[in-house]
């Protein structure tokens, strides 16, 4: 067990080849596009948004879907909206699972695509199908956002980073047609404590960054922005401060043993999935006054 404080800048290196080939074929296909679905994880709407979109998609027209509302504090992710779009973008957060917004969508992106069609009209060509790029990075809902999208399931769905291997092209219906694409990082994650963000919303596969430091991540900033819901869950007092004390807690209250010793692999194993599912209730890791 590591009792030493957690590094702020995590300088992760780690852009798989999958991820630059993506970005290659979105860069040629990328006239053929009308609109931008960009989608950011209401949980870390600053950690979960690409860099290099605007690289990626030069100056087409936007619209961020912010996606787990469910799982968000909604009080802060809501001043991220409205960050977003006092610089210009359409923003709309959703809950995937229990939302009915499609319908708000769709309005949003027609409104967003009329001036392509007008175009169209006036040069005598009849109006088609506007084209929409769904971009983000790895796990934040993109395949469940189509699926809701389209009504079926269009695309797999699964709740690990890197399920979506290839650009693909899903008609929705006669007035829309996204360009499903593969969630995609950029080379360099070096931003205070965006790797961590990343890793304990499942953005970037575990073994990229020491489980250990993730967990304890979360614990602190669990402690920092929502003491009593991480305590409430584990039946942890607030005399116990100590990070070894807090786990050994954590394992004596879920049974995490091994000869008389705490599992701490199960330990950390449980805090990223009750994170992940939301038994902490709403919670948002990145803060607007750090922007």
């Amino acid at each position: 067990m590591n009792n030493e404080k957690i590094p702020t800048n995590t300088n992760i290196n780690w852009y798989p080849g999958h991820m630059a080939k993506t970005k290659r074929e979105i860069k040629e296909k990328i006239d053929l596009i009308d609109i931008v679905f960009e989608v950011i994880d209401s949980r870390i709407p600053m950690s979960s948004k690409n860099k290099e979109i605007d690289d990626i998609v030069k100056n087409k027209p936007r619209l961020i879907v912010m996606t787990k509302r469910d799982l968000c504090d909604e009080e802060e992710s809501l001043k991220w909206k409205k960050y977003y779009e006092s610089l210009g973008y359409k923003v709309i957060m959703v809950d995937l699972i229990k939302d009915n917004k499609w319908k708000d969508i769709f309005n949003i992106t027609k409104e967003i695509g009329k001036e392509v069609n007008d175009k169209r009209i006036k040069k005598g060509l009849k109006p088609r199908r506007l084209r929409v790029l769904i971009l983000g990075i790895p796990n934040v809902g993109k395949s469940t956002l189509i699926n809701r999208l389209v009504g079926k399931k269009a695309t797999n769905v699964g709740n690990r980073p890197g399920v979506t291997k290839s650009l693909e092209w899903i008609r929705i219906n006669n007035e829309l047609e996204l360009l499903d694409t593969p969630g995609i990082l950029w080379p360099r994650l070096d931003g205070e404590n965006i790797g961590l963000n990343l890793a304990s919303m499942t953005a970037i596969k575990e073994e990229i960054l020491n489980k250990e430091d993730v967990c304890i991540y979360i614990i602190n900033t669990m402690l920092k922005f929502y003491p009593d819901s991480f305590r409430k869950r584990y039946k942890l007092s607030e005399d116990i401060k100590d990070i070894v004390m807090i786990l050994d807690h954590i394992g004596k209250n879920i049974g995490a043993f091994r000869n008389n010793e705490t599992d701490y692999d199960k330990v950390y194993t449980t805090i990223l999935k009750d994170l992940r599912e939301g038994y902490f209730g709403g919670v948002t890791f990145d803060r607007y006054e750090d922007r």
